[in-house]
């Protein structure tokens, strides 16, 4: 529960405590990879699995309510989102042409909300994370996310929207597995007062700063910074208006406010880090191109994406992606996402199923 030492949840630190030793941690991750299907069929995993899917079904009874439209997603493309936070992406030989497997969606799901209006995938991910990354305990080489997106909507609605539906699974949460999840896991849920508290990026900097995590002012905020600022609030909390560069060229620039992107994260309290994010996209066809070049990137490779914008034009779209195992890892409290995940794959370790 909020109330432990620093804030953070007791499984947050225990996480904390396993990592101390790098090399033993290591060791033990490469065991529960290798021999995944001897946890998985545990009491607490069944569990696990259970919320997760009833997670899921909170998820779609909430955006069908709301008049969205579930699409299927592409698991391969031409391109990917490119703004991942230093992972790599993974490329196949799709008939003597390279294609990504996709990393997220989102330049995807933006035609599809053209299309219908309101709209969300389920979908798979992959991302081959810096090796470094089996130490913050939320991060998995593949995964699953819930991507919405809305036509004709700014990223207030996007919050708006974020905020209303992580309320709705952690009520409907504690409704179906409340006394379970208490009695095998310790975990107590509190239903969350709205609206969350929302910092603007520069204050989220300066509020870590000051808690002594040293976070560079043009940049996201750090894994541990993330963590920190967390681990002092028992509700969510919103992050927006990220400086430009520190993210992909598709959130957009505010047009009165050069240099400052309209988007957000949300993060969940108790030290458990990012819960999602979300922005409004750059519609302009000619921005995109300027934006996929200063990102280092040859505008030809998303040829089919910008003839999409102009033909489309103006394609107004708002929307944010959720991580599944993230949103389970909160919500039965536990260590690390690899605990919320069947066949979990981690940075740098093979050898499982």
């Amino acid at each position: 529960m909020y109330g432990s030492k620093n804030g953070l949840h007791p499984a947050v630190l225990e996480f904390e405590k396993l990592v101390a030793d790098k090399a033993q941690y290591r060791k033990q991750l490469e065991e529960w990879v290798r021999f995944s299907w001897r946890w998985a069929t545990t009491d607490k995993y069944k569990l696990v699995f259970k919320v997760q899917a009833s997670a899921l079904r909170a998820i779609r009874e909430f955006l069908d309510s709301k008049g969205f439209v579930e699409v299927l997603s592409p698991v391969i493309g031409p391109v990917t989102d490119p703004g991942i936070r230093g992972a790599k992406q993974a490329s196949i030989d799709f008939y003597g042409h390279e294609y990504k497997v996709m990393s997220s969606a989102i330049l995807y799901k933006q035609y599809m909300a053209a299309s219908l209006g309101k709209i969300y995938f389920v979908s798979p991910n992959v991302r081959l994370e810096p090796l470094d990354s089996i130490y913050t305990g939320r991060h998995l080489v593949e995964f699953y996310q819930v991507d919405v997106e809305m036509y004709k909507a700014s990223y207030i609605d996007a919050m708006d929207l974020a905020e209303e539906l992580v309320s709705y699974v952690v009520r409907y949460i504690r409704d179906v597995h409340g006394k379970e999840l208490e009695e095998k896991l310790g975990r107590q849920l509190r239903e969350f007062q709205r609206p969350f508290k929302r910092y603007p990026h520069k204050e989220a900097v300066e509020f870590v700063n000051k808690l002594g995590c040293r976070n560079p002012p043009k940049e996201e905020l750090l894994w541990e910074c993330e963590k920190l600022m967390s681990s002092h609030h028992d509700a969510p909390l919103f992050i927006y208006d990220y400086p430009k560069g520190a993210r992909g060229f598709y959130d957009r620039e505010d047009p009165e406010r050069p240099g400052v992107l309209r988007d957000f994260d949300m993060l969940y309290p108790e030290g458990f880090g990012e819960a999602i994010s979300g922005a409004e996209r750059e519609y302009e066809p000619e921005k995109l191109v300027e934006r996929i070049r200063q990102g280092g990137e040859d505008p030809a490779r998303y040829q089919w994406f910008l003839q999409m914008a102009k033909e489309l034009y103006p394609l107004q779209t708002a929307g944010f992606g959720i991580g599944v195992e993230r949103l389970t890892r909160y919500l039965c409290g536990l260590r690390a996402v690899w605990e919320a995940r069947p066949f979990p794959k981690v940075a740098g370790i093979a050898g499982g199923p």
